[in-house]
């Protein structure tokens, strides 16, 4: 099915039929990306009585319970809800089906190679990604796809879809990178990282702080007025992608909780003659 829309009085088409996934399937019990040192996601069969929730076990059906961390465990879309004492949740904040969207590539920086800072402080050894990489990127991309911005570090391989993150801290945002990004007005942000901020930053998060409109060491955060931006991390984009415009799903699981595994999917686009 072709979808026509419209971006600052510009015609586009896309076709649902070819979406490109960019999660990471979860794979219970298997092979899986993981931050913290977190437990696995598994996934067990159900018994009750005499009933086996296992086919190969001589059950009638396959029935199964999950365990999984959606934070540590895989590919995840993450809310205001996740920084405040108001209990939020992303399925019901996660409003937008269709986002325009941009997608780019940018090579993290020494941290002692940029004047960008962080709090807490910065470590020589770390990585960031700076707000000089980011106006590079998207300095002269159309405002109306910027709606959301989907992030591929480099260097960019599939070891992303089962990396033990503690074995070397990730890239990170840096304090002048998240105040640009949230300048331009982006809703939903999306990466390939665990998290926009320092894996161990005294629980400051300050990144997601700025990004989500809280003062930094508050909790505070108005039911019914508070922001309606979202964070999807541990994302893939595979090389054969090229950056550039394209609209965009985020699928979630309607759990009411301030994150959910979730399967981002992106759909090319043709500018049509308007």
């Amino acid at each position: 099915m072709k979808l026509s829309f419209a971006v600052n009085k510009h015609l586009f088409e896309a076709d649902s039929d070819k979406p490109i996934d960019i999660s990471i399937p979860l794979r219970f019990n298997g092979e899986q990306p993981n931050i913290y040192d977190a437990d696995k996601a598994t996934a067990e069969a159900c018994e009750m009585g005499t009933f086996i929730g296992d086919t190969r076990r001589g059950g009638s059906c396959n029935f199964d319970e999950y365990k999984l961390i959606a934070h540590c465990n895989g590919t995840h879309t993450e809310c205001v809800g996740h920084i405040s004492d108001e209990r939020l949740s992303v399925q019901k904040i996660l409003g937008d089906v269709f986002i325009p969207s941009v997608l780019i590539s940018v090579a993290p920086e020494n941290a002692r190679d940029t004047k960008d800072t962080y709090s807490p402080e910065k470590k020589t050894e770390d990585k960031l990604i700076t707000q000089k990489s980011l106006k590079h990127a998207l300095g002269r991309k159309d405002e109306g796809f910027l709606q959301g911005v989907i992030i591929r570090t480099l260097p960019n391989d599939d070891s992303k879809k089962n990396r033990r993150y503690m074995k070397k801290q990730p890239p990170y945002f840096s304090i002048e990178a998240m105040k640009y990004i949230s300048e331009l007005g982006v809703k939903h942000l999306l990466l390939d990282i665990p998290s926009v901020d320092r894996t161990y930053d005294e629980g400051k998060l300050s990144a997601h702080h700025i990004f989500w409109n809280v003062p930094q060491g508050s909790h505070d955060v108005d039911k019914d007025k508070h922001s309606l931006n979202t964070i999807t991390e541990m994302i893939y984009v595979p090389n054969d992608v090229k950056d550039g415009m394209y609209l965009l799903n985020i699928q979630i699981a309607p759990f009411v909780s301030d994150a959910s595994p979730s399967r981002p999917v992106i759909f090319k686009i043709t500018n049509l003659k308007n």
